[in-house]
């Protein structure tokens, strides 16, 4: 018997599956690009799929080894407005990033999901919230803009 956790893997690793199998039929490299337009889906698709049925096993093999303890509350709160808040950041980037470009809507996206997921209490953690979304940033930054070419949104109002 499988829990939410392996519920929500197993319905990622349809969904995964039936996307990758859809990207077969995308054509292939051509001479000028090495790469064609369905290899980084099916990288993406493929870990997604790898994921899932590690989520899938980890669930079951929690479920089978969990002993039942009578007068136990079930699973920890859920929390709907943490859920809701992410998509909201994350919706708000997305809207963000043709108006000041990928660089700043990069940065301050990572920047405020983490201290949305983790409030910082003090400097210090001010201070690595910043760093890792710097950090993250350059190094998105590069590897998309630089390593595989991808030509990344360029901010109307900022043209960064």
């Amino acid at each position: 018997m499988l829990g939410r956790e392996g519920i929500a893997g197993l319905v990622c690793l349809v969904g995964s599956l039936a996307l990758l199998a859809a990207t077969w039929g995308l054509p292939g490299p051509t001479l000028l690009v090495p790469v064609g337009p369905g290899f980084y889906p099916r990288i993406i698709l493929g870990i997604t799929a790898v994921l899932s049925l590690a989520l899938i096993v980890s669930d079951y093999v929690a479920r089978r080894h969990r002993a039942p303890v009578p007068g136990q509350a079930g699973a920890a709160p859920e929390n709907y407005r943490l859920v809701v808040a992410c998509f909201a950041v994350f919706g708000l980037y997305v809207a963000a990033l043709p108006w000041i470009g990928f660089r700043i809507s990069t940065f301050v996206f990572l920047a405020a999901l983490q201290t949305v997921l983790a409030p910082p209490r003090d400097r210090k953690a001010w201070i690595v919230v910043g760093v890792t979304a710097l950090v993250t940033t350059l190094v998105a930054y590069y590897l998309f803009n630089h390593y595989l070419l991808v030509l990344l949104p360029r901010g109307r109002w900022t043209d960064f």
